[in-house]
């Protein structure tokens, strides 16, 4: 397979994981609302941990758990303070009622 022909199915991968993070963020959206509602905290640091060791135990290479963690750590971060928007963003929309 030739250097452009790799690219490409990266490329097509790159888009696919974009999609995949971005329906994932809808769902922490979601997950954002009714935590909210219910007034539970964002951040839980069980589940947070409970998702990367999952995640750790489960790759199977090449990528390794340490960086498999790093990486999944950064979109849980991110997914924090998507929620922690709408958490702000819903007080905000009360305190103008």
């Amino acid at each position: 397979m030739t250097l452009s022909q790799l690219r490409k199915q990266i490329d097509a991968l790159d888009i696919q994981l974009l999609r995949l993070l971005n329906r994932r963020a809808q769902l922490v959206l979601r997950i954002g609302h009714l935590k909210k509602k219910r007034g539970m905290p964002i951040f839980n640091s069980r589940r947070e941990e409970e998702v990367l060791r999952r995640l750790t135990q489960t790759t199977a290479g090449p990528l390794s758990p340490a960086a498999t963690r790093k990486i999944f750590r950064e979109i849980l971060r991110r997914s924090r303070k998507l929620q922690t928007s709408v958490a702000v963003s819903r007080n905000i929309a009360k305190d103008n009622a």
